[in-house]
């Protein structure tokens, strides 16, 4: 009888320590965040993703009290940068910039990526997007999306495609656009959309895909046309330029999509803290005007939110794993 009144106060005792334990965990996530965060991005200071992030770390971090911290990770596509994030502590403390690069497409072109966007990772909140235009010099022959489809398809090979580089979002994105509309083009790979706006304004190569925010001062300044844009929705900053969705190809969407994401693990309650700093932010009417008028897509805030955004990554990945095999893309 003693010993079996030992037994069942040294369970009482555990149970007592477990609960006492959840109650320290509880208590100290519910006082989340109480110093910095960082956001992890996988990409050089000064591209496209470092500046989407770095705006919305900005406002975000005063709807959380705290700073946001941005430490760029650049490498291998970004997937450097993903696997670091990976294996911190999931705390909220750290989080990562993923995109469509690192969370949908680079599963089908690395050999052996040292995390899975799904299991390691779990959404937070996606950003707003940045679609892509169809481009082309300023005295291009192409007035239309049209012209240029058709001319591709009378022409096997014969126009010239700018890209970013194999596996960039421009590449597939342009890729799946070939494969759409029943085309062959010559794809001339850059290292960056940079090298490849300037070889198009100098007539070195017929077409590309960039974002929208990237561009747009080419566009408004005359160097270049955009013929189309890939977003659901016609644009105010590209004025008279339809959307490919609603003439030419009905369903064909192609955006460079940004979201936070947190390690695998990371207590539910701070992601809801995460989340709804987020949509007080995009309840600001100067916040999201600002991002608008830069050339970026702002979502309806139902997209946004960690659920529709974990199906959205899902979804990606599967539409870019038909590209990348369709278009015979080697891993690396």
């Amino acid at each position: 009888m003693v010993g079996l009144t030992k037994v069942i106060l040294r369970l009482a005792a555990g149970v007592a320590v477990a609960v006492a334990g959840a109650g320290a965990v509880s208590a100290a996530e519910s006082n989340y965040p109480n110093r910095a965060v960082t956001w992890i991005v996988p990409f050089a200071v000064g591209g496209p993703t470092d500046a989407v992030a770095r705006t919305v770390a900005q406002r975000v971090a005063t709807e959380l009290g705290q700073s946001i911290i941005v430490d760029n990770v650049p490498g291998a596509g970004g997937t450097l940068g993903a696997t670091r994030a990976a294996r911190t502590k999931p705390d909220g403390y750290t989080l990562f910039v993923g995109h469509i690069g690192t969370m949908a497409a680079a599963p089908y072109l690395f050999n052996a990526l040292n995390y899975d966007p799904l299991r390691d990772f779990v959404p937070v909140f996606r950003f707003p997007d940045t679609p892509m235009a169809l481009l082309v010099r300023s005295d291009s022959p192409f007035k239309t999306a049209s012209e240029l489809f058709e001319a591709a398809r009378k022409n096997p090979e014969k126009l010239t495609f700018g890209t970013a580089g194999v596996g960039s979002s421009s590449h597939l994105a342009a890729e799946h656009l070939a494969a759409t509309i029943k085309a062959k083009f010559t794809f001339v790979p850059y290292k960056g959309t940079g090298p490849a706006m300037t070889d198009l304004m100098g007539g070195q190569i017929d077409v590309m895909l960039d974002q929208t925010n990237v561009a747009l001062p080419q566009v408004q300044g005359g160097r270049l046309k955009a013929l189309a844009l890939t977003s659901q929705s016609r644009m105010p900053l590209f004025p008279g330029v339809p959307t490919l969705t609603e003439r030419e190809l009905p369903g064909f969407l192609a955006s460079t999509w940004y979201g936070i994401y947190a390690p695998a693990g990371t207590p539910s309650v701070v992601i809801d803290v995460l989340r709804e700093a987020y949509l007080k932010a995009l309840a600001d009417k100067s916040f999201t005007d600002g991002l608008k008028n830069n050339g970026i897509d702002v979502l309806a805030a139902d997209q946004v939110k960690p659920g529709p955004f974990g199906d959205f990554t899902r979804s990606e990945q599967a539409k870019w794993q038909r590209v990348i095999r369709d278009a015979g893309i080697t891993p690396q």
